[in-house]
Order: structure tokens, then sequence, then C-alpha cells
């Protein structure tokens, strides 16, 4: 480890070799992944008869954070492929259950974490794959560490 400032060796970069932005992006689906969890979780386990779908697929959304944060934290090849895979499937997710929430809300009665496009969480559902395509297209670019 190099040496920084006052004589303090250096952090070593975490396992994925995440810094900066890539780090505030794996923190946030980290956020995201226990945030849907937690609510789908509740509302299976108390409400289930009344919005099935709806809280089934916001235990998808969760699931597809949580493999989107390893994938982000791992890094290397399979790390960004993992990433890759979960963020595509998540911008469709948004996508389609954003669209099908508006055109026909009486097959969604309650929220789902993709409802709107996100509108219930700040469409930060929506923005969040487009910042995730966008740092893994900036990181295939980025020259290896030398």
């Amino acid at each position: 480890m190099r040496e920084r400032g006052l004589g303090r060796p250096a952090e070593p970069a975490p396992a994925g070799g995440t810094t900066g932005p890539a780090r505030v992006l794996v923190l946030v689906y980290g956020i995201f992944a226990l945030a849907a969890g937690a609510r789908a979780g509740v509302q299976l386990a108390t409400r289930y008869d009344e919005a099935p779908v709806a809280y089934l697929l916001s235990a998808l959304a969760a699931v597809i954070y949580a493999v989107a944060t390893v994938g982000l934290a791992r890094g290397g090849s399979t790390g960004r492929r993992t990433a890759l895979t979960a963020i595509v499937v998540e911008l469709v997710g948004v996508l389609v259950v954003g669209t099908l929430s508006l055109a026909d809300p009486a097959a969604f009665p309650d929220e789902t974490v993709w409802s709107g496009y996100g509108r219930g969480y700040g469409y930060v559902p929506l923005v969040l794959p487009v910042l995730g395509l966008l740092l893994l297209r900036r990181g295939r670019r980025d020259p290896a560490p030398g």
C-alpha cells in the first residue's frame, strides 16, 4: 500500500475496486434492496390477498437490486456481467410495470417499487438503472490501473 499524508497507509480499494460514484451507486442499490425487500416482506406477510402481483413484483425488484448491488460491489468481469444483467432486467421491469400501472391502474391496486416508473420512490427506480448502465459503460472504457 502506498502512503498518503501524515504517514498513514492508504486505505485499500474495496474488493470490487469501486471508488467515488461507483461506491455511491452500490450504496443506493443496497438501500433499495433493503427497502423494497422489507416493504414487500411486510406486505406479503400481512396483506398478500389485497394485491399479490404488486407485492410479488416488489419482492422481485428487491432481489434484482440485491443482485445488482453484489455485482457492482464485486467488480471484475463476472461482477460486471452480473450487474449488467440485473440492471437491464431492472430497466425493462421499470418500463413495463410503469407503463402497465399507468395504462391499467386497476391491475395494480397497490403500488410496487416500479409502479408509475417509481413515482412512490421519487422516480429513483427509473433513474437508477440508467446511472448503473452509464457507470458500467464508463468502467469498461477506463484503462486498467497500473
